[in-house]
């Protein structure tokens, strides 16, 4: 089972242009329905419990991933739905496969399963939660996808991992696909695109074009290694889009993005996409040829629904 992205939206902050905490899920209904109707097929929310560096002050508002996506389930009817990505450190594996699968029947069969090793010291310090050793959190890694298939496939699954296990673990009802597709996010050469190789359906990648065509030669090595068509392997890349019909006002429009300051201009280089219409529909071109299969975008003003549906409308376009 690949991971059905070709066009995703992310949606890494709940600030909004500030808009009131009693209007926040309404106006994440109207970007959803919204991205739903201008082309986007999957939606994306980040597995936070602070705002993290590089995207805002922690004090931001967050809203808890899984809850969000079970909410805008009910309200879209065609957008794939998952977390970008899971964090290992947050959650039991077994319950996490749970969660997604319970997302997986609400929403009719759109529920994506992704998953990451964790990274956000302070807010694991906040919550309470274990910080392991990197080494510790791809081990985590493993286990929980080793777990997440079984749940997805198994009758009663069992599965003795490194840190966690499950014994004859019921998990009904069952997804409605049979199975859910795994994602996997990170550009980690040895450990993260080994991993993807061996148990993922999907990887999600950043950087330039040049370095996302290393990373995809990376991930066909490992594939070779492990006997593995990386033809079952759906690779998406992550990345800032800033669009408006002229490329004055693209410009403009990332200047004025309030968030802006917190990221690191090197960064920002490497996986912005801007211009009008015509100058992304080139770039998506060109990010297509590295051998994407897919893109996913996060916009500095997803509030402005003219700009989310010109973004859909331009890139589902752009890539045929």
């Amino acid at each position: 089972m690949r991971v059905p992205v070709r066009l995703g939206l992310q949606l890494p902050s709940f600030e909004l242009g500030g808009a009131p905490a009693d209007t926040l899920f309404p106006k994440l209904v109207e970007i959803a329905q919204t991205a739903e109707r201008a082309g986007f097929d999957s939606l994306f929310v980040m597995d936070h419990l602070h705002q993290i560096p590089g995207v805002g002050p922690q004090e931001q508002r967050m809203l808890e991933g899984n809850t969000a996506l079970a909410a805008l389930a009910a309200r879209t009817e065609r957008l794939q739905l998952g977390l970008m990505v899971g964090s290992v450190t947050y959650r039991n594996p077994a319950l996490h496969a749970k969660i997604t699968t319970t997302l997986d029947v609400i929403s009719g069969g759109r529920a994506i399963h992704s998953l990451g090793a964790g990274w956000f010291e302070d807010e694991h310090q906040a919550y309470g939660y274990e910080f392991p050793p990197l080494k510790e959190r791809f081990e985590r890694l493993e286990d929980a996808l080793r777990i997440a298939r079984a749940m997805f496939t198994q009758e009663r699954g069992t599965v003795a991992g490194h840190h966690f296990r499950i014994v004859g673990a019921l998990n009904n009802p069952r997804p409605l696909r049979g199975d859910i597709p795994i994602l996997v996010g990170g550009s980690g050469e040895r450990k993260t695109l080994r991993l993807v190789a061996q148990h993922a359906d999907g990887c999600n990648i950043f950087g330039d074009p040049e370095r996302v065509r290393h990373l995809l030669d990376v991930l066909d090595s490992h594939c070779a290694d492990v006997g593995r068509d990386p033809a079952e392997i759906t690779r998406t890349r992550l990345g800032t889009l800033s669009i408006a019909e002229t490329h004055e006002e693209a410009e403009r429009r990332l200047a004025d993005w309030p968030d802006r300051a917190n990221l690191d201009p090197e960064r920002l280089r490497n996986v912005l996409t801007l211009g009008d219409p015509d100058e992304v529909g080139e770039q998506i071109v060109a990010l297509r040829e590295t051998g994407l299969d897919g893109l996913v975008f996060h916009l500095p003003n997803p509030q402005e629904l003219e700009t989310v549906a010109l973004a859909g409308e331009t890139v589902s376009r752009a890539l045929g």
